[in-house]
């Protein structure tokens, strides 16, 4: 790869950066978007969304056309790394920048992308995802939500689970069987749900974290327009993998060294022996290791970038990131309360707790990226198979 930014990169970086330094005030504390702890964090997130798209900063890579300013691969990275330098992030109001709006790109009607993708790029209409169902995780194509014929409409019923954001969405983009006696992954379509209509119920799933970012949402008789699916009918599977792709190509894929750092810092902090943990050299071997895995992700997903700068299509990478990038997560987040030691049992944001108990908080969260976005299981299935040659299990 090229690691020599263009003079147009480093235009684009000099913008995004002053712009930042002049606005990082608006943006919430990294905490509350971490926790998702009520009103007041969704609020502080959708004003940061829409301070953001007041500069032009939201979906820079999506195309002029739709709102975007139509960054390359490589102003995106920067985007990104200049966010990181200030310690902030782009705020998660739902899926409608990562997820739905990109799919619209390629299998909405006209119709479709006037109605919805100016209102997702202003945090005007927020979006969840209507995919796993209680059984149907991994198996997705089994899903049994239905949605009957009638008139003008579809009537929809049944249930789905795990719907990230569910209780702030306007709306949720959910696969329903259109066609029960179709083979599995026919007779499905990809729907556009109001989530006011009569008949929508969702119910909050609280995480061990103390967080409510999951929930249940109940369909029971509820009308949607048949003008709402997206693609063709019976044939949304095509279009749910299109939205996968998006998904997938993100996860695991943060920055690591951050991390790091901060546990190194931590280890520098925590008494141990009449001096600190980090004066201890199995404390910094190991801190070291984390660092040396940091370092190999953030070159593997360089190898990816490169990739997509060739116009080659995804290689194996995004599975290899996924899967040592969560869980580099969890090891760190676990190593972290070894070195807090008792301090480890203090909740986030409880009294005494160090760095307001942000630690423990991670380590209860870390074991969700390990299963979400295509399980880790799933992603040693698709290395073995598709990298190594390894016969199906």
């Amino acid at each position: 790869m090229d690691f020599n930014y263009t003079s147009e990169d480093e235009a684009f970086r000099s913008e995004v950066r002053a712009w930042l330094e002049a606005n990082k005030k608006s943006a919430p504390p990294p905490s509350n978007i971490m926790a998702d702890e009520g009103a007041g964090d969704w609020e502080a997130r959708v004003n940061w969304h829409k301070k953001l798209n007041e500069g032009g900063w939201v979906a820079v890579n999506w195309p002029k056309e739709y709102g975007g300013r139509g960054a390359t691969v490589m102003q995106r990275l920067i985007y990104r790394e200049e966010l990181s330098r200030l310690g902030l992030t782009e705020p998660f109001i739902g899926m409608g920048i990562s997820l739905l709006g990109p799919t619209l790109m390629h299998w909405g009607t006209e119709d479709q992308k006037k109605n919805h993708i100016p209102k997702i790029l202003k945090g005007e209409e927020v979006w969840c995802q209507g995919y796993s169902e209680p059984g149907s995780g991994s198996d997705l194509a089994s899903v049994q939500t239905r949605a009957i014929d009638d008139g003008d409409d579809f009537v929809v019923n049944g249930q789905k689970v795990w719907t990230s954001m569910a209780q702030h969405a306007d709306m949720i983009f959910a696969l329903v069987r259109t066609d029960p006696d179709a083979p599995k992954h026919k007779g499905i379509s990809y729907l556009l749900v109001d989530m006011h209509s009569p008949g929508v119920t969702v119910r909050p799933l609280v995480q061990m974290t103390g967080g409510k970012g999951f929930n249940e949402v109940f369909f029971e008789d509820v009308r949607v327009p048949k003008k709402n699916i997206v693609g063709e009918r019976n044939n949304g599977w095509q279009v749910a993998m299109t939205t996968l792709m998006f998904e997938r190509g993100g996860g695991g894929g943060a920055d690591y060294i951050g991390e790091v750092y901060e546990l190194a810092r931590l280890a520098k902090r925590i008494p141990r022996n009449g001096s600190n943990a980090w004066d201890d050299s199995s404390v910094r071997q190991r801190v070291a290791e984390f660092a040396a895995d940091a370092q190999a992700l953030r070159y593997t997903g360089y190898r990816q970038l490169t990739r997509q700068l060739k116009g080659l299509p995804p290689g194996p990478e995004g599975s290899m990131m996924k899967l040592c990038g969560t869980e580099l997560g969890l090891k760190i987040a676990l190593y972290a309360m070894e070195l807090l030691g008792p301090y480890s049992q203090l909740e986030f944001n409880a009294p005494f707790a160090v760095d307001k108990g942000k630690w423990s908080f991670r380590m209860l969260a870390a074991r969700g990226p390990t299963i979400y976005a295509g399980t880790n299981q799933i992603q040693h299935n698709i290395i073995g198979e598709r990298v190594l040659g390894l016969p199906k299990g």
